[in-house]
């Protein structure tokens, strides 16, 4: 891949990281070498990425949990698949249960909106099919991490602790002490510098690793969960937990100007950024920060999100295939409605969210494109005690409308934010990508792509390019770093643009490129977060 290694000026003081054996990209040092680890004691890709992936919820409890879903895109012989670990909303949860219980839309919060987690499933179905190591070695640094402690980093701290600001506002009632007693002990979050250790996390990943995570789904684990489930009348069940599988699915792709970029197909919101990079390759983009390729990219943005958002939801439910969401004659007629000035499509309120993302390369071709999540932040707020596990919310995004594509109903998957990337040309991975970070996924993973293939920018530079995000209507918001000149130009075609002071909203992204002839990897991590690149 042609790429501009020398400085550009946006730089973070990052540059790209160069190897050979192995490498490890995501959000939190330590958990990217617990990949490492695993990697010099004879693990692949995949038995690295599950390290990382256990580690980030001890050392990330702020975006992910043990309770939360997952998502992956492996790279193994030549071949990539897909492994969908999203769980269904339990079946005693229906739309007909919350009316009764007074609410118009789902809830936040609480024990209601909470879905089958689906990660320790989705860490054991990823050994099972591709690991190389004994689960139980594979999970020891997470262990370790949780059972001895680890300092606080900066960014996780400044997260942590509004999070236990908000939530002392918030959470009054019994069903949240789980919480306050595993992430804020003494009575605040732990500041920056700080040692946090929980022993229930110890306990229970060494549970989950000892099992192979049956203990989660059919012994002592799903057992305390329905225990908490029941006794603050939630819906959760151990038949619910004991029902889940992982899915194994085939990836989507659209062809962007030579490269196949690759997604999870529905229920996850991959397609949207497909579907936009194909509206936008009939384009052509021939200056990078130009106000005539922004707009353009804005526009298709905005149709992508709002048809993906009107008709994502569990496939054999969807109106419309994901084939035709894909076709050229879907983008065709979609990119010919861009004009000039900004357009209003039908408006959607977009919340923020809570991911964390890694990817993993060995010398042997095996890579991985891995994120999961509880959604939000902590997730639902509920924690079971005496465990560590943080329960997702994913039953939030389901509608109370029965008429909407995302209607709740027992045992569906609700519309999913969390994505993983990969890029390959000519049959032959060039490696995985992702941007964390709720509705900023797809738009993050469209504009790292063009970053990559339209203006030829090294992994770093891809990364740390001032991004934008469409938020609803004609509102655009953008990062400090961006363009005076530009966000003026694009007012001038009648966007609305807001410069946002914090770049947390913008997502958080690693990549892995390899290169096709010498196998030399090359990495970018996030640099507004604690991103960290651990490399062989």
């Amino acid at each position: 891949m042609k790429s501009d290694y020398l400085y550009h000026p946006f730089a973070s003081q990052r540059q790209t990281v160069f190897a050979k054996r192995g490498m490890v990209a995501t959000s939190q040092p330590l958990a990217a070498q617990a990949g490492l680890e695993i990697l010099q004691k004879g693990g692949n890709a995949i038995d690295a990425a599950i390290a990382t992936a256990a580690a980030l919820t001890v050392v990330e409890p702020t975006s992910n949990g043990i309770g939360g879903d997952a998502f992956a895109l492996v790279w193994s012989k030549d071949q990539l698949h897909g492994l969908n670990a999203s769980g269904p909303a339990p079946q005693k949860l229906s739309i007909e249960e919350m009316k009764k219980r007074g609410h118009d839309k789902m809830p936040v919060f609480g024990v209601e909106p909470v879905t089958v987690p689906g990660a320790p499933a989705a860490w054991a179905a990823l050994s099972q099919k591709f690991g190389r190591l004994p689960f139980e070695e594979v999970l020891a640094p997470s262990i370790r991490l949780a059972e001895e402690g680890y300092p606080v980093s900066p960014i996780l701290g400044k997260y942590w602790n509004a999070a236990a600001e908000k939530f002392k506002e918030l959470f009054k009632e019994d069903v949240y002490q789980g919480w306050f007693d595993t992430f804020a002990p003494e009575g605040r979050a732990p500041q920056i510098g700080e040692v946090w250790s929980s022993k229930a996390h110890a306990a229970t990943l060494s549970s989950i690793a000892e099992t192979k995570a049956e203990s989660f789904y059919t012994g002592e684990l799903a057992q305390k969960i329905e225990d908490f489930m029941k006794e603050h009348g939630g819906f959760l069940t151990k038949e619910d937990l004991a029902a889940f599988t992982p899915e194994w699915v085939d990836p989507v792709s659209v062809n962007y100007r030579g490269y196949d970029v690759w997604e999870i197909p529905p229920n996850g919101q991959g397609m949207i950024a497909l579907m936009a990079l194909n509206i936008a390759q009939g384009f052509e983009f021939t200056a990078f920060q130009n106000v005539e390729t922004y707009h353009k990219q804005i526009e298709a943005m905005k149709l992508a999100f709002t048809d993906g958002k009107a008709f994502i939801t569990e496939p054999e439910e969807m109106p419309v295939s994901t084939e035709e969401l894909l076709s050229e004659e879907y983008a065709d007629k979609r990119r010919a409605v861009i004009g000039d000035k900004a357009m209003v499509p039908e408006p959607m309120e977009l919340p923020k969210g809570g991911t964390v993302y890694l990817a993993a390369a060995d010398d042997e071709g095996n890579m991985i494109s891995y994120i999961q999540s509880n959604y939000m932040g902590f997730g639902s707020g509920a924690v079971v005690p005496g465990t560590g596990i943080a329960l997702q919310n994913r039953g939030h995004d389901f509608s109370l409308d029965p008429t909407h594509t995302n209607a709740l109903k027992p045992g569906k998957r609700t519309y999913h934010t969390i994505i993983p990337g990969f890029l390959t040309k000519n049959g032959q991975a060039v490696g995985p990508f992702g941007v964390m970070g709720g509705y900023m996924q797809p738009q993050g993973h469209f504009q790292v792509v063009s970053n990559t293939v339209d203006f030829h920018l090294n992994p770093q530079a891809a990364l740390d390019a001032p991004r934008w995000q469409w938020t609803n209507g004609k509102t655009i918001q953008v990062e400090q770093s961006f363009p005076l000149h530009l966000v003026q130009a694009l007012q001038r075609k009648g966007h609305t643009i807001q410069i946002m002071n914090d770049g947390g909203p913008f997502g958080r992204g690693q990549i892995i490129w390899r290169d096709p002839e010498t196998g030399v990897l090359r990495g970018g991590t996030e640099s507004r977060t604690d991103g960290h690149i651990a490399a062989w």
